[in-house]
C-alpha cells in the first residue's frame, strides 16, 4: 500500500490555449487533510475534476491511492468520494431512492442498514420519502454528502462543502469529518481561509494553475500565509 495517497506530478490541463494547471506538482501523505486555495479561476475545481477522473490531463501525471488517474480510473471511483456544487441526485426519485441506487452501484451490503445510518446522520430521516425536487439547497447538499459516505471512500472530495449550508447543517458537516477523519484523506477546495486552516494538516495556494504554496500545517505561520494568499487574490485567471 503505498505511503502517498496523491502523487502529483507536472500535471497540466488546457483548455484550447488557456492553461487551466500549469506544472501542479505535490505529494499528500494517506490520511491527511489538504485545504486548497486560491482565487477565481486559479485552478483549484479543475484539480480536482482531473484527481477525481472527471477530466483527462493533458500532460504529466497524477495518481490517487497509488492508482493512475486514467489507466486506472474504473477502480479508483471505488476508492474516492466527492462532494461538488452539483449534488449528483435524481430530482425525481426520493432521498431514500437515491441512496439505495448509488449503494447498489458501489455493492454496498446490506444497504438498508447503511442507508438508515446516514439519512439519521445527516437528519434527513424524517425527509426520507420526499422527492429531492422538493428540497432546500442545504437539504440537497446534506443528501450528497450522505451520497458520497456511502462506500466509505477512502479518499474525499470537497468543493466547497459548505457553500449553502446554514449553521447548523454546517455543524452536521464538522460532525461526519471529526468522526471519520482518523481512517480517510481529505481534498478540500476553500474560499474560507479560517475553516480552511482550521481543518487542514497540509495547505495549498493556486494562482494561475500552478503551485504557490504548498506547506504542512505545522510550517505555516498564519500572517504570512495570509498574506501570500491576499497576493494571488489579484493574479487572475491564466
Amino acid at each position: 500500500m503505498p505511503s502517498q495517497a496523491l502523487e502529483v506530478r507536472e500535471l497540466t490541463r488546457a483548455f484550447g490555449v488557456r492553461k487551466a494547471l500549469d506544472g501542479v506538482s505535490f505529494d499528500l501523505p494517506r490520511r491527511a487533510f489538504l485545504s486548497v486555495f486560491g482565487p477565481n479561476g486559479a485552478g483549484k475545481t479543475t484539480l480536482v475534476k482531473v484527481l477525481t477522473t472527471l477530466l483527462n490531463p493533458t500532460s504529466g501525471s497524477a495518481s490517487v491511492l497509488g492508482l493512475d488517474v486514467v489507466d486506472d480510473a474504473v477502480e479508483m471511483r471505488s476508492r474516492i468520494g466527492l462532494i461538488s456544487h452539483n449534488p449528483l441526485l435524481y430530482p425525481d426519485l426520493t432521498a431514500e431512492e437515491n441512496l439505495f441506487f448509488f449503494a447498489e452501484m458501489y455493492g454496498i451490503e446490506e444497504p438498508h442498514v447503511r442507508v438508515a445510518e446516514l439519512l439519521e446522520a445527516v437528519e434527513l430521516d424524517h425527509r426520507k420519502l420526499d422527492l429531492t425536487r422538493t428540497f432546500s439547497r442545504g437539504m440537497l447538499q446534506r443528501l450528497s454528502i450522505a451520497r458520497a459516505l456511502l462506500h466509505r471512500p477512502e479518499v474525499l472530495f470537497l468543493d466547497e462543502p459548505y457553500s449553502g449550508l446554514d449553521p447548523h447543517a454546517m455543524d452536521i458537516l464538522d460532525g461526519l469529518i471529526a468522526q471519520i477523519r482518523s481512517e480517510h484523506t481529505f481534498v478540500m477546495i476553500s474560499h474560507d481561509l479560517d475553516k480552511g486552516l482550521e481543518l487542514c494538516s497540509h495547505a495549498l495556494i493556486l494562482a494561475k494553475g500552478r503551485v504557490v504554496l504548498f506547506e504542512p500545517r505545522e510550517a505555516l505561520n498564519d500572517t504570512e500565509f495570509r498574506q501570500t494568499y491576499r497576493a494571488t487574490v489579484g493574479m487572475g485567471v491564466a
